[in-house]
């Protein structure tokens, strides 16, 4: 499956809070802190920020509607949230959406719950490397954390 890459707009917050918040439900390990309403709110920050590019699908060919299957928020070299829709996942959409951060910049990082082996799993196969390790007292959800980090013509 191939995704359109776009920037996010103010009008994406629903999608992209839905699938963070989704991930948040669907998740037993993750604490439950914020109402689905909150996290749209969070996107909507993000998005105001600039910091959102969102990948989407065609999903009605006759009617021209793209859905929201995924997104990349970032802050310069700082990876802050990368979510897929369940049904994207495993299709290359993460991969594309890491792909245009790289080409836009020679370092990237990031913290993945140390809890999320897909997360980590993914981004070292995608070339990034464990620089740190934290017990969670720095992050809300007080969750183990590792920082990951990738830079451009450095091997994993």
């Amino acid at each position: 499956m191939t995704a359109t890459l776009r920037a996010a707009t103010p009008l994406d917050a629903g999608a992209v809070g839905a699938i963070l918040h989704g991930f948040n439900r669907d998740t037993a390990w993750m604490p439950k802190l914020y109402s689905e309403a909150e996290t749209i709110s969070f996107a909507s920050v993000m998005i105001d920020r600039g910091w959102v590019r969102v990948a989407e699908c065609e999903t009605d060919r006759q009617a021209e509607r793209e859905t929201v299957i995924g997104f990349i928020a970032r802050d310069g070299a700082e990876i802050c949230s990368l979510y897929l829709t369940p049904d994207a996942q495993g299709q290359g959409i993460g991969v594309q959406l890491l792909e245009e951060a790289k080409a836009q910049s020679s370092v990237l990082e990031l913290w993945a719950f140390g809890a999320n082996k897909d997360a980590r799993r993914f981004y070292v196969r995608e070339g990034f490397q464990e620089v740190a390790r934290s017990d969670g007292a720095r992050n809300e959800e007080g969750l183990p954390d590792v920082r990951l980090r990738w830079q451009r013509g450095v091997a994993a």
